[in-house]
This record gives structure tokens, C-alpha cells and sequence, in this order.
């Protein structure tokens, strides 16, 4: 049973920076691509970053967040990262972690229905 546990969320004024954090537990966790989703006030939930298992490195950035957020893994302290700067209002929102094996490199990886592992969620709130 793999288990993900957000943490780094609050509140920031715009052009400010936040760091999330995501601990997983689960001897998967390496396979696993590892996705964050955010979901604003009566939207729909949206995938913002992701990165791939086994080691890859390959990323994945939805256009709103390309050249602000990053995110990276620590396979060895079981960690998932999502660092993000020059935060803006319609950044606001609850930021999910996400993990599962969702295929190959592509815009698949910011697919919601590709992940079968879920944080709660943390709150990030942008004035």
C-alpha cells in the first residue's frame, strides 16, 4: 500500500516562493512516476508537474508552470519535490501529490486518471 503525505503548503504574496514537499512509503515508489496536481475553487483538478520513475529524471511541466516550478525526487529519503517561484494568484489552490504508472514521456503524465496513489493535499493561497 503506498502511502503520500504532502507538506510546504501556506500563504504567500505574489511573486513569492513555496517549496512542497511529498513523503512516500511503499517499496513501489521508485517505479512510479510521481505526479503533483493542484485544484482551485470549483475547477477541475489540473496537473502541474510530474517526474518519471526508475531513476529517469524526465520531467513533465504544464505550460502555467514552465520556468517557475521544478520538481524534483530524492529516491532515497523517499521524497518528492515541487519548487515554486514567482507564485501568482491563479496558483492559488490544494496542491496533490500523486503516484502511479502511468506510460511513456508525454503529456500523459499530467493525466489524473493515470494515478492510483493520492495525497490529502496541501493548501497554497497567493495574494
Amino acid at each position: 500500500h503506498v502511502q503520500l503525505v504532502e507538506s510546504g503548503g501556506g500563504s504567500v504574496q505574489a511573486g513569492g516562493s513555496l517549496r512542497l514537499s511529498c513523503v512516500v512509503s511503499g517499496y513501489i515508489y521508485k517505479n512510479y512516476c510521481m505526479g503533483w496536481f493542484r485544484q482551485a475553487p470549483g475547477k477541475p483538478r489540473e496537473g502541474v508537474a510530474a517526474i518519471g520513475g526508475r531513476n529517469s529524471g524526465r520531467t513533465y511541466y504544464a505550460d502555467s508552470a514552465k520556468g517557475r516550478f521544478t520538481t524534483s525526487r530524492d529516491i532515497a529519503k523517499n521524497m518528492v519535490y515541487l519548487q515554486m517561484n514567482s507564485l501568482k494568484p491563479e496558483d492559488t489552490g490544494i496542491y496533490y501529490c500523486a503516484a502511479g504508472v502511468v506510460g511513456a514521456w508525454g503529456s500523459m503524465w499530467l493525466n489524473s486518471e493515470r494515478y492510483n496513489n493520492w495525497g490529502q493535499g496541501t493548501q497554497v493561497t497567493v495574494s
